[in-house]
């Protein structure tokens, strides 16, 4: 274990600590926790990607270029009358969770690696609002009931 602790942190990570909450529980995770508090207590250079002040389409531009590296978006006219409702009920503030295939950066699947040169379609828009954003959905995305903001960088 410490082998894999040393290898872990010469690789940059904060620290490396073995958790055991699936045999003792809360207890089992207690170092965990620890290290984790730890990490966060840190100075870091953490900044939002994007200021909640923004239009959602400004969201969506600057998530589709700076974080998928698309050339721009294509709304579909669905997706332009959702952003005017859902402006004009206040929601515009919302943080975003872009729904997109996992198997590319792109919403196209067959897109591999780092695509160039394409536009992101976003074909709707829909709000969670009770647990607070709004996700555009990208191409052909199929949707679940659960996602978190795509509002982060480390940039």
């Amino acid at each position: 274990m410490e082998l894999v602790r040393q290898a872990a942190i010469e690789a940059g990570a904060e620290d490396a600590v073995v958790a055991r909450h699936w045999m003792e529980g809360g207890a089992g995770a207690i170092a965990l926790a620890e290290a984790v508090v730890k990490a966060a207590e840190k100075p870091s250079s953490f900044k939002q990607l994007y200021p909640l002040e923004l239009s959602i389409k400004e969201k969506i531009e600057t998530i589709c270029k700076e974080i998928y590296g698309a050339d721009g978006v294509e709304y579909s006219p669905e997706a332009e009358a959702k952003i005017e409702l859902y402006t004009k009920l206040g929601f515009a503030n919302l943080p975003l969770c872009m729904a997109k295939t996992h198997l590319s950066l792109s919403h196209d699947a067959n897109l591999k690696g780092v695509p160039k040169g394409y536009k992101i379609p976003v074909r709707d828009i829909r709000a969670s609002v009770g647990a607070g954003f709004l996700y555009p959905l990208l191409g052909t995305m199929r949707t679940i009931p659960a996602c978190l903001p795509a509002r982060y960088s480390t940039m």
